[in-house]
């Protein structure tokens, strides 16, 4: 039996609410895709294909009447799963006033009749996954579907709510930045706004392999540290002085007086990051391509020009990582749970997998709490290990490794994360997630 726990007032915030705000459930991990981006592709994850059941989806039930928002997704197309609509039956029947269910697919599946079955059953919110308006760059991106089959899906859920007289039911895009198609994303943006989308996200490769890392268009150095790096470099040039030969200066025994004058004014340059509690790698900033920041930087601004014009809401992702952390994951009163019962706090530690997000290969492992299986899920949600790892995530008191010149080390260059060099047990400072250039429906 679950216990009853009555939830808190709204005014206590989410992560330390009795119940979760947010259930991030994975209907299955089976795909009618090759994405190249993909963890199932690249061979970096270790999941099983397998669907969620009705019978564990029930298990759910204690936590809905609670819930704000229920996003069935995970690694695999929720389009797979048989027992979808009957899970998004079910949960509209329990779920509050205001509430939403939604869930991104590649729309492949996406026929006349399954559309209608869907709005028929409560969904209130789809995201399809497109990241060119080109059919090569398209087929490249998602192998095995067609720019084609995108529009047959906005015409077939258009029908849909028409048939079902729901026009409220929100229809987006989500887009992958990678270095190939960063010019695309204006013209999807475009593309899908004709197509009836009223909301757009985009967000940046998350590289699972060093080749996909070659692919990722965000800046592994944090805006903060650009900003003040950019400002020397012109103090710099205005003195007649070259930073880009601080390295070679700064290692010189004797050292010629504008090499001095070059490391003194680095020096006062990391002190006033210091004083700010800016983290810079010298050696990361100055192997930077600036003018492919600037030109991605342009470019999403160029998005949000179009996307005003063609009146869709849009989500960005930062050019480069954002120095002051948020994880929306916890803020939000988030749990993920995996098609076989496990229950997670966000996507970075959802499932088990390598990626060379900051630049250097991590092993990530999942942090489970417990497992639907053998306990009810406001059990696991309230258990005091749970509530003391999102207590701990929303105080940011852990290294961002990101920004760090001597990662990766020893305490997060293992299989076994156990504590990092602030000596906290909370396995975040390696996430890019909260520092703005991965995101999600939700």
């Amino acid at each position: 039996m679950s216990t009853v726990i009555p939830p808190l007032p709204d005014a206590v915030a989410p992560p330390l609410r009795n119940t979760p705000s947010k259930l991030f459930v994975e209907v299955t991990t089976r795909c009618n895709l090759n994405c190249f981006m993909c963890v199932k592709q690249s061979g970096a994850g270790t999941q099983c294909d397998g669907d969620l059941s009705p019978e564990l989806f029930s298990r759910l039930d204690p936590a809905l009447a609670n819930l704000e928002a229920l996003i069935l997704n995970g690694v695999g197309e929720p389009l797979l799963n048989p027992h979808l609509e009957n899970f998004i039956r079910r949960a509209k029947m329990t779920m509050p006033a205001g509430s939403w269910i939604g869930f991104q697919s590649n729309g492949r599946l996406l026929t006349n009749l399954r559309a209608l079955s869907l709005i028929e059953a409560g969904l209130d919110k789809i995201c399809l996954s497109v990241d060119a308006t080109s059919p090569e760059i398209f087929r490249k991106m998602r192998e095995g579907s067609e720019v084609e089959d995108i529009k047959h899906a906005f015409a077939a859920l258009a029908s849909a709510k028409g048939r079902c007289n729901r026009p409220e039911v929100a229809v987006g895009v989500e887009f992958v930045v990678t270095q190939s198609n960063l010019a695309e994303l204006p013209l999807v943006i475009r593309w899908a706004a004709d197509c009836g989308a009223s909301f757009a996200i985009a967000t940046h490769l998350l590289p699972y392999n060093e080749t996909h890392a070659e692919e990722a268009a965000y800046s592994a150095c944090a805006t903060e540290a650009l900003a003040l790096f950019d400002r020397y470099k012109e103090k710099a040039h205005a003195q007649g002085l070259d930073m880009y030969g601080y390295l070679a200066a700064k290692w010189k025994y004797k050292r010629t007086v504008s090499e001095q004058q070059l490391v003194d004014l680095v020096e006062e340059m990391k002190i006033e990051a210091d004083r700010q509690n800016i983290f810079l790698d010298m050696k990361k900033l100055l192997q930077l391509d600036h003018a492919r920041i600037e030109e991605v930087a342009e470019m999403l601004e160029k998005a949000k020009t179009v996307a005003m014009e063609c009146g869709i809401e849009l989500r960005l992702p930062e050019a480069a990582l954002r120095g002051k952390r948020h994880c929306g994951f916890v803020e939000d009163g988030g749990a993920f749970i995996t098609w076989d019962g496990d229950v997670s706090p966000c996507y970075f530690l959802w499932h088990r997998y390598n990626c060379f997000a900051s630049g250097w290969h991590q092993q990530v492992e999942p942090k489970v709490f417990g497992n639907l299986n053998t306990q009810p899920i406001l059990d696991i949600w309230n258990d005091a290990a749970f509530r003391s790892f999102r207590e701990s995530v929303i105080k940011y008191d852990y290294p961002t490794c990101a920004s760090c010149s001597l990662a990766p080390c020893d305490y997060v260059q293992t299989d076994y994360f156990e504590q990092d060099c602030h000596i906290r047990n909370v396995p975040c400072g390696a996430c890019l997630w909260c520092m703005g250039v991965f995101q999600c429906l939700g």
